[in-house]
């Protein structure tokens, strides 16, 4: 298991933004849990005010369920570009699964999908990546701020 600080999170950030000004998206879109940190920091970066969210669970803890469940719906009517974010695709099913059914939901709608990690035996290859994974992430905002 790796910890992921702060500071790195501070740094990989800033080279994700420079990375996704060339898509030069209208909203945020952040997956709950994981990429909610992320998209907020990207929002900022980005001078975005359209961040929207939704929620998907896949993981109890390190225990990966049979199925992904995913939650809630977004309304993109005003953004032509949408930059889906998410802190890692690891099996890379949960971008996969919410990248379709947002598409299914907002056809007329660009997507493109932004991560701080991407393991190699992912599903689904974001559009935008920093880190290779090689092993488990313990992100500072899951350790930092548990009892």
């Amino acid at each position: 298991m790796k910890h992921y600080p702060y500071n790195n999170f501070k740094n990989d950030t800033n080279s994700l933004i420079s990375k996704v000004q060339t898509f030069k998206p209208d909203a945020i879109l952040g997956i709950a849990r994981g990429g909610l940190t992320l998209a907020h920091a990207m929002a900022e970066g980005l001078n975005i005010r359209d961040v929207q969210t939704i929620s998907t669970e896949l993981y109890d803890h390190q225990q990966k369920r049979k199925f992904i469940t995913v939650y809630g719906e977004c309304s993109f009517k005003k953004a032509k570009k949408v930059l889906v974010v998410d802190d890692i695709a690891d099996s890379g099913e949960t971008l996969q699964v919410v990248m379709e059914y947002i598409k299914s939901q907002n056809p007329d709608t660009e997507f493109k999908s932004a991560t701080l990690f991407y393991k190699k035996t992912s599903v689904y290859e974001p559009h935008f990546w920093i880190n290779e994974a090689v092993e488990w992430i313990e992100f500072f905002w899951e350790s930092d701020f548990s009892e």
